[in-house]
């Protein structure tokens, strides 16, 4: 997925008694969408009072629904319904990890839909679909790639769809991070990091 350098094999290590360093995932770029591909994101979570009541107020929501339990509860739901672009926000960012590590630009949602109301305590959970993929014609280090995504609750109900369309570095094109970290001669040496991990 990227240009480093490939690490040493386990069984390579083993044998000459070199360090194994394992890369961590860098996420997809243009060229490792295809179409028809499922990805179920890995990470779920549960919303709180404290979510729902402090995304509600950060956007400047009136709704009381979502911040008053009092109104709420007069309501045939009987409690706060949990913000519904908090769960845009909440399956936009689960998808991330699959999806958009190496996003340009995200270009809109379409489609989107709320078939069920999700409750404080709710926990939810998401998956996506490419259902296009294309060069960028005025981009040529970037392509385009639109989704489907939907989030659904502990029970398997789907609690919100949309398609999704966001640009993608191409691979070779990806802005380099090194100069962001610190160089390796400025850490502690491997060695120095094994020993310390193993005490």
């Amino acid at each position: 997925m990227t240009d480093e350098a490939e690490p040493t094999s386990p069984e390579n290590a083993a044998d000459s008694g070199e360090t194994l360093v394992v890369p961590g995932w860098t996420g997809r770029l243009f060229e490792d969408f295809a179409v028809g591909d499922i990805y179920y994101h890995p990470f779920g979570k549960t919303v709180t009072e404290g979510d729902n009541q402090w995304f509600t107020l950060l956007t400047q929501n009136v709704s009381k629904t979502h911040v008053d339990r009092n109104f709420a509860k007069e309501t045939e739901f009987g409690r706060p319904l949990v913000n519904s672009t908090f769960i845009l926000a909440l399956v936009t960012g689960q998808s991330t990890i699959d999806l958009s590590m190496n996003v340009f630009a995200n270009l809109g949602w379409d489609e989107v839909r709320m078939p069920h109301p999700v409750f404080e305590g709710d926990t939810i959970y998401s998956r996506s679909k490419v259902l296009a993929t294309r060069g960028s014609r005025s981009r040529p280090n970037l392509g385009l790639v639109t989704v489907a995504s939907e989030g659904f609750n502990q029970d398997g109900t789907t609690v919100i769809s949309y398609l999704r369309t966001f640009m993608v570095y191409r691979q070779g094109h990806l802005p380099s991070t090194d100069s962001a970290r610190p160089d390796e001669s400025s850490l502690p040496s491997v060695e120095d990091f094994e020993r310390r991990s193993s005490t």
